[in-house]
């Protein structure tokens, strides 16, 4: 499929403006959380009942606490990281000279946005705010993510009468930042717009399986 183009001219300016304002906001919350929060239960703080938290936690790895092995796994990560950011950017660029929906553009902004913010914390933070799991070879690169947004939707032990899963505790939904909210409402609204972002191919019509091509006229 091919991104839907409009007669109106596209500014790759204010998409990279977006994406400068996801990312301003997700250093201010996770500089906020670092300076005014303790780590873990001690310092979580409810914001709607018991299932929406503030809640001071590291990342070390990807999506879920997925880790890459050891002690280059963590630099890997970044420079794909690195590596998918500046694939990001060049496809912005590329749609607003397209002429692509500013809808879709938008939605990439926001995924770059996101990932941008992530990326800062790989790079730096090891440094900045010295979190760089122990014995990493460098704090450059091996710095982790900040995560802070908890929803609670079933925390605690399952009954013991369940198989294989019976008296484990469990937390049904991950913690999250707003890189990670940035990039999941980017991936949600393409996937629910697609009619709208992309031009939808036309199947060329076949003639009705056995009919009889009329003969031509001499």
């Amino acid at each position: 499929m091919q991104p839907t183009r409009t007669t109106r001219p596209q500014t790759a300016l204010k998409f990279f403006l977006l994406a400068l304002l996801v990312i301003g906001l997700d250093q201010l919350s996770k500089w906020a959380v670092h300076t005014y929060m303790q780590p873990g239960m001690p310092g979580e703080i409810p914001l709607i009942g018991h299932w929406l938290k503030l809640h001071y936690t590291l990342n070390p790895g990807m999506a879920f606490g997925v880790e890459l092995p050891p002690p280059y796994g963590k630099i890997l990560l970044s420079s794909f990281r690195l590596l998918a950011v500046g694939g990001l950017s060049w496809y912005i660029v590329k749609l607003c000279r397209e002429r692509a929906a500013a809808g879709f553009i938008a939605c990439m902004a926001l995924i770059l946005g996101g990932a941008v913010g992530n990326l800062v914390d790989s790079i730096f933070y090891g440094l900045l705010y010295k979190n760089a799991p122990f014995g990493s070879p460098t704090p450059w690169f091996h710095g982790q993510v900040i995560d802070m947004i908890y929803v609670d939707i079933y925390e605690g032990f399952l009954p013991q009468s369940w198989p294989l899963l019976g008296g484990k505790y469990v937390s049904l939904w991950p913690i999250f930042n707003i890189a990670d909210s940035s990039i999941f409402i980017g991936v949600a609204l393409i996937l629910l717009n697609q009619s709208r972002f992309f031009q939808q191919e036309e199947a060329s019509p076949q003639p009705a399986s056995g009919t009889a091509e009329a003969p031509a006229a001499h």
